[in-house]
Order: C-alpha cells, then structure tokens, then sequence
C-alpha cells in the first residue's frame, strides 16, 4: 500500500528498544516495506543511513548518544536524499517545530495507531508532510507563518552534552563522543546548568527525561 510507485521503498529503523524495532519491522514488512538496516543510537542511525542511504528513516526521538531530532539534522545535513519520520511518546511542541524547520517530514506519536505510521511513511514519499492528530494545529499554523517563537533554550550542542550527562556519561566520554575537548565539553555543561537555572546532575536528568530527550 506505501509503495506508490511500484517499487518497495526502503527503510531504516532506529529505536533503543528491540521490541520495538521488532515489531516495526513486522509491520512495515508486511505491507510491502523493505527494512534494510536497524539501528539501537542516534550516531549509528546516522552511520547506517549514509552506508545504505534508505529511501525513509524512521527515528525515535529518545535514543542514546544522539537523539533522533539531532541524528534527523545531521541526516538531513549528509542524505538529503533519504526523507525522515520521527516517533516520540511524548508530544512536545517545540521538538516538532524545531524537526519541521530542519526539513523533517513526519512527525508520529506511538500513542497511534500502527495505521499513523504507514501513512506517514507514504506521505514523505511524496514529499508532503504528516504529523499526527495530536499535534496542535496552532503549531502548525505558527509553522507556516513564521511567528513561532525559538524551540528551546539550548543550542544543539548543549542539548547533545545534556542527553550525554542524563545518560551517566562522564567529561571525559562525553568530549571522546562529541570529538571535543574535555574542557570544551565542561564549558557546554556549565552554560546548560545556567540556562537551566539547574545546579546538579540529577536536575539535569529530570529535565532530559520531562523534555524527552532521555528515558527512565
């Protein structure tokens, strides 16, 4: 049914959990889908679609190393060719605004059916944009008149740093990760911390977890 023109498209899965990718594939296969590569992180995510350059990626926006909206940027960036659906269990609006100006073209809540994610997939295809019902309309329509305000307070380094720290990483994996210095990558922190206005690790923890960024 998703493949319109013929010819089975070729899909990338990425999600930490391998129920999940399990069960992905088994749907998308089963109409038609050709799951050519998996992936449990944002950075192999990104390696795999540059290796295999699948026709749709569908990414997970809470994945270890790299979160799917920076692993979609930096897709984007390097396979402009390959078009991106995200999933996320928790809507937050300003990851979808920030997705949609960084070219995403599906925007899926697990919350919906397994139906959501076909006609996603078959809308990037065609170059359209799907995002699920959820998704509020306002968003949309700030979208396309330009007045939404930033997505958040953070760049996307110090959004990267902060998933990293979330995760227990320390100062020193996370600069061997990110290939900066560990001074540079203790600098990210400390500017995340003041934005924040959050002055411990477990604080920063609860953030990335309530912003979707990281999982219990």
């Amino acid at each position: 049914m998703v493949a319109d023109s013929g010819l089975s498209r070729r899909v990338l899965l990425a999600d930490d959990h391998l129920v999940v990718r399990q069960g992905l594939k088994a749907l998308l296969e089963h109409h038609g889908l050709r799951v050519v590569g998996e992936a449990s992180d944002g950075r192999a995510a990104l390696q795999l679609t540059q290796q295999l350059r699948p026709d749709v990626a569908v990414l997970d926006i809470a994945m270890p190393v790299l979160n799917g909206l920076d692993a979609a940027r930096e897709i984007g960036r390097a396979c402009s060719d390959t078009r991106i659906v995200l999933l996320t269990a928790l809507m937050d609006e300003r990851w979808v605004l920030e997705a949609l100006r960084n070219g995403v073209l599906g925007f899926v809540l697990k919350t919906q059916p397994e139906e959501e994610l076909l006609q996603a997939i078959q809308a990037v295809c065609r170059g359209a944009l799907y995002v699920s019902p959820g998704v509020s309309q306002a968003v949309l329509e700030a979208l396309r008149t330009g007045s939404a305000g930033p997505a958040g307070p953070l760049t996307q380094r110090e959004r990267q740093v902060l998933q990293l720290v979330a995760e227990g990483k320390s100062m020193k994996q996370i600069a061997a990760i990110l290939e900066i210095s560990v001074k540079t990558a203790e600098f990210h922190r400390q500017r995340v911390m003041e934005k924040l206005d959050i002055h411990d690790t477990a604080g920063l923890v609860r953030y990335a977890i309530r912003a979707g960024l990281a999982s219990l």
